[in-house]
């Protein structure tokens, strides 16, 4: 399977462009110095926007984000700009991707290695059966997974090495701190076993009808499923699949 999943690049220059992200993505820029860095931009009350790739390169940081989201990432981070010495612009780069040993110019995928390489000088992808992997390594997708009701760290984002909770403020991050530091996970992103098959976003319940969750992408006897995990012990089903967590 062709990877189909159609990627933007922002460009972003200017002396103030570490310190201008810093404030508001999940992440540390000063992790920029060791490679790239994956982050989500969050709302003020901690829900999920966008998320992203951040990779250096020389004066500029790339910004690798879902095409679909680009246009209205480049408006929202204009607006937070203000005074500071930064230029953002939507580059022409292609993104691909591909399993292996990363080529020449390629960096590997900051969430975890088994997502393989990406790069931005033109090359073509591989053809990579991307929903299989990100599956069994329960990694979510933009649109998919990630929607503007998720909080990132029931996504999964700790374990994808997508925020930093020692960097300090940024947008959303008194929220995501508390949920961190003051409570336990009831909800999240897990990978389930499933028999059958149901449209992504079919509701998930227990034998007696009792909401658990949401079935998301599928492939190969598993999917990534959002569930209560107080309702996730027992048998459940998501239309005429049956699920088991």
């Amino acid at each position: 399977m062709t990877d189909t999943s159609a990627r933007s690049v922002i460009e972003i220059t200017g002396e103030d462009r570490i310190h201008f992200l810093q404030g508001l993505v999940s992440n540390d820029m000063r992790h920029l110095e060791h490679g790239p860095v994956y982050a989500a931009l969050l709302s003020p009350q901690g829900k999920f926007i966008v998320d992203f790739f951040l990779v250096p390169e020389g004066e500029a940081v790339l910004l690798d984000v879902a095409q679909s989201e680009a246009e209205a990432l480049l408006k929202r981070l204009t607006m937070y700009k203000l005074r500071s010495k930064v230029t953002l612009s939507l580059s022409e780069r292609t993104v691909s991707r591909g399993l292996g040993e990363a080529p020449d110019g390629a960096i590997q995928d900051p969430r975890t290695p088994d997502m393989g390489w990406r790069a931005y000088d033109g090359r073509p992808s591989q053809e990579v059966d991307w929903d299989a992997i990100r599956v069994a390594h329960c990694v979510p997708e933009t649109g998919i997974e990630l929607t503007p009701d998720t909080f990132i760290l029931e996504a999964g984002f700790e374990r994808l090495n997508g925020v930093d909770f020692k960097k300090g403020c940024y947008v959303g991050q008194e929220v995501t701190a508390r949920m961190k530091h003051k409570t336990d996970l009831r909800k999240g992103l897990v990978r389930v076993t499933i028999t059958g098959s149901a449209p992504v976003g079919t509701e998930i319940t227990t034998v007696d009808g009792k909401p658990a969750g949401v079935l998301f992408t599928q492939s190969g006897g598993h999917a990534i499923a959002y569930l209560r995990f107080d309702r996730a012990t027992g048998p459940l089903r998501a239309g005429d699949a049956e699920i088991s967590a």
